[in-house]
């Protein structure tokens, strides 16, 4: 989706959740903001935080656009992870991303799940285009977890009927909630896309924003969690 298939990985070897890299649109230089799937489906720990907030606070002090590509089931759970300040390291990363007063751009490819999907490139946390796939799921949690939180009402979870009403309920929430056009119903997305059409999309959205101005209210800095 970017001038010649190219990109410029940085930071490669910290926080591999996700992928920050430097890359062109129309010859001009974006910052890309990515989940890794291939390192824990995603999901975003500790050191990818950090990782993520420095490159946008980067971004951001050279007036350079973001691009966000989104596949993520959420932030890392786990007691290391609690004991190592995920709350105040992601609070970091999403005080980055809604400082940061640069275009941005979102495309989510697959899952966007929870607080995840808040920080990387919301609506709601002022992206400004916000684009999905067909295949994208967009919820407060992924079907399966949902699931699961559904059968432990049950005496026994393990029961045949009870999986039954499991396998039922998850391919009604895949089919009827997760899916990306409730998404762009209610306002979280502006449509939703085919694969092939990114890369224009792409390039009209950064045409549309490269005078984009915001007005502040008047104050010295933001309050970063520290």
């Amino acid at each position: 989706i970017f001038d010649d298939g190219d990109v410029f990985q940085v930071g490669e070897q910290a926080g591999p959740a996700i992928i920050t890299a430097f890359a062109r649109v129309d010859g001009r230089p974006v910052g890309v903001i990515a989940n890794q799937p291939m390192h824990m489906s995603g999901a975003i720990d500790n050191e990818a935080s950090d990782k993520a907030a420095r490159f946008v606070r980067f971004c951001d002090s050279f007036n350079t656009p973001l691009v966000f590509v989104v596949d993520t089931p959420g932030f890392l759970p786990g007691v290391e992870q609690e004991k190592g300040g995920i709350i105040k390291r992601g609070g970091r990363f999403l005080n980055a991303v809604v400082e940061a007063d640069v275009p941005k751009v979102t495309i989510t490819v697959r899952k966007s799940y929870g607080g995840a999907y808040a920080v990387m490139g919301s609506k709601q946390l002022t992206a400004d285009l916000n684009f999905a796939w067909p295949t994208a799921r967009i919820a407060v949690i992924g079907a399966e977890g949902a699931a699961q939180l559904l059968v432990k009402r049950f005496p026994d979870p393990t029961a045949p009927e009870v999986q039954k009403i499991k396998a039922d309920f998850i391919e009604g929430y895949n089919a009827n909630m997760a899916v990306p056009w409730v998404a762009a119903e209610r306002g979280f997305i502006d449509g939703v896309i085919e694969p092939h059409t990114t890369r224009l999309l792409l390039r009209k959205s950064m045409h549309l924003l490269r005078d984009k101005q915001i007005n502040r209210v008047q104050r010295k800095h933001g309050l970063t969690p520290i």
